[in-house]
């Protein structure tokens, strides 16, 4: 391999690595001068852009890999990601499925596709991809989490406070532990168990303290206010 490209690719793994994106583009494009079909510096290169949320270079870069090496899987998934980020679903399927006929077990392609499915509100297909990565990583936190999300919306509830519970689980006390508790509170409010909804809600309140820089999407103080009045207590 040649010194300076050696050297600059090296360079631009080191700045991607420290989150120094733009010193990171700039060595893998120093790299792709010296080497333009080097698939792998334009996959660096396009996860740089995407990590600085470039809607178009990123997605540029994964589609040149592809265009070199067409059965890439990290492109392939790169590309979907970027492709869901940007909110093109269906281009994002596509490459997951092509990703899957490679490699049929990957549960980060499965549960990227699951995602897709569920912000199209394609539940059942969802939940037979979040089941699917479970089953190759039983202890998959997210997939859990993200399945109990689709049974809610099929109003499920049984099955949601099942995979949040065994979310929950698995997942250490952070701020994303206080959203897993807000929401199985929620299922619990849908059957009426108001007091575990309480004690969902109330301990994801004691978390929220903890994490006062962050800004949480509901509130659960006011959940709470809502349940008590309407179980009267």
């Amino acid at each position: 391999m040649d010194e300076k490209l050696e050297e600059a690719l090296e360079r631009g793994r080191t700045h991607y690595k420290n989150g120094e994106y733009d010193k990171a583009i700039a060595d893998f494009t120093a790299v792709l001068e010296i080497k333009p079909d080097y698939y792998e510096a334009l996959l660096w290169r396009g996860c740089a852009h995407y990590f600085k949320y470039d809607n178009v270079n990123d997605i540029a870069d994964f589609t040149a890999a592809l265009g070199i090496k067409p059965d890439y899987e990290n492109a392939l998934f790169w590309r979907g990601k970027a492709y869901y980020k940007h909110h093109s679903y269906d281009e994002a399927i596509a490459d997951f499925n092509a990703l899957l006929k490679i490699i049929p077990n990957d549960y980060e392609a499965l549960f990227y596709r699951g995602d897709v499915y569920f912000y199209k509100k394609d539940y059942d297909r969802a939940i037979a991809d979040f089941t699917a990565a479970i089953e190759a990583k039983p202890d998959y936190e997210s997939a859990l989490y993200m399945r109990g999300k689709a049974y809610y919306f099929k109003e499920d509830f049984d099955n949601a406070i099942a995979d949040y519970t065994a979310a929950l689980e698995t997942k250490p006390e952070d701020k994303y532990y206080r959203d897993r508790l807000c929401e199985r509170g929620m299922a619990y409010l849908e059957k009426k168990e108001y007091s575990k909804a309480i004690a969902d809600l109330e301990m994801a309140m004691q978390i929220e303290k903890q994490y006062p820089e962050v800004h949480f999407y509901d509130n659960p103080e006011k959940i709470l206010q809502e349940i008590r009045e309407q179980a009267k207590l």
